[in-house]
């Protein structure tokens, strides 16, 4: 049983993050999210705040398996990704599926991958800011509520396939209009 599980984005950085934190960590990847809204439909509630409705990526469900497994073996679980919006919320999505306790949890960010940069990380811990989580989602229900509405008017017009769904294609459509 290890004492602490150390959650990154990517397998690359597992191999040498777990090279510098010694025996004590198991450092396991997430490939990045591990869920999201579904590809088919809307899969926002409009009609209750804008509430997403999530799920845990198809080819995610075995890696979130392993990963509950080995959290519920660790004292500590580290949430590692990366310190922008996209790398808080799926710290979140990992706090959220895997259902780690808050006492349990960790969250640490570091901006290079040497030894000090780790150490110093495990050394001052924060918790998940929600404000950055709340960033994230905004912009993936905004992607979500225009490009479903949207990308079938472009297919129409234009060739089929082609998504509406980017929040920058909303603010550049509202400002040409300002």
């Amino acid at each position: 049983m290890s004492k602490n599980l150390v959650i990154v984005e990517s397998p690359a950085k597992a191999k040498t993050i777990a090279s510098y934190l010694g025996k004590d960590f198991v450092v396991k990847s997430s490939f990045g999210h591990v869920r999201d809204l579904p590809k088919k439909g809307m899969s926002v509630d409009i009609e209750h705040n804008f509430a997403p409705l999530y799920e845990v990526s198809p080819d995610k469900t075995k890696l979130v398996r392993e990963l509950k497994a080995a959290a519920k073996k660790a004292e500590v679980v580290w949430l590692a990704t990366d310190e922008d919006r996209e790398g808080e919320a799926i710290a979140w999505h990992l706090s959220e599926v895997l259902g780690l306790k808050a006492d349990q949890t960790r969250r640490i960010v570091f901006h290079e991958i040497t030894k000090p940069a780790i150490e110093n990380a495990v050394k001052t811990p924060r918790k998940l800011d929600i404000k950055l989580v709340d960033a994230q989602q905004a912009r993936r229900i905004l992607d979500r509520i225009v490009g479903y509405e949207l990308s079938p008017v472009l297919w129409k017009k234009s060739e089929t396939g082609l998504s509406a769904g980017r929040v920058q294609s909303v603010a550049v459509k509202v400002n040409s209009r300002a």
